[in-house]
């Protein structure tokens, strides 16, 4: 896909995101959303697939070291053991939402939507250097997942854009293939197999 094709699935999947936290009712924020985390440190979370593009954007890098969207996934999960870290960057994202969280949850969408164009420009991420259309696949994946656990948690719809679904599937099975999970995978999707319990690509 294009760097455009991208830039228009991530602000369909951010504006899908927006409208979800939308349905958050106001006695709802504090309830359990994913895990230990509250509604407003998922949406915090959410958030932050919103202040990363724009952080990163922010931040050129020399050279390409993770070459595609599949590999940042790979290249993270060393990073992922300590679930404390994750909580905790997550319940402060909620915490900055302050007193009017859809206001700055729409605010932090705005700014990254300003911050695309046309350029496939190199930027530094937590994983490496990649290429901006690289990166966004990861946030698309990021904002409808996290989305549809939202939409759960609230008992809001959770059905996704169709293009948003794609990608999120399409980066799904390029990680499991990664992780020479093909075999597994395949059997699965064609009723000849089941996946181990738990079985997550992240």
């Amino acid at each position: 896909m294009t760097l455009q094709a991208h830039i228009e699935t991530f602000r369909r999947a951010g504006a899908h995101a927006v409208w979800v936290a939308e349905q958050i009712g106001p006695e709802q924020w504090d309830s359990p959303a994913l895990g230990a985390w509250s509604v407003r440190t998922l949406v915090g979370h959410i958030g932050r697939s919103f202040t990363t593009v724009v952080d990163y954007s922010s931040r050129p890098a020399d050279q390409v070291e993770v070459p595609d969207s599949a590999q940042y996934y790979l290249v993270i999960a060393p990073m992922l053991t300590d679930p404390t870290q994750i909580d905790a960057r997550a319940v402060q994202a909620g915490l900055a939402l302050g007193e009017r969280p859809l206001d700055v949850l729409r605010e932090q969408q705005d700014r990254a939507a300003a911050v695309l164009n046309s350029e496939d420009r190199v930027i530094q991420t937590i994983a490496g250097g990649m290429r901006l259309s690289d990166y966004l696949p990861t946030r698309i994946f990021e904002l409808g997942l996290h989305s549809i656990d939202l939409a759960r948690a609230i008992g809001a719809p959770e059905a996704l854009p169709p293009d948003v679904a794609d990608s999120i599937l399409a980066l799904s099975v390029a990680v499991a293939q990664r992780r020479g999970d093909s075999q597994e995978l395949l059997c699965a999707l064609t009723g000849r197999g089941t996946l181990a319990p738990g079985y997550s690509v992240v």
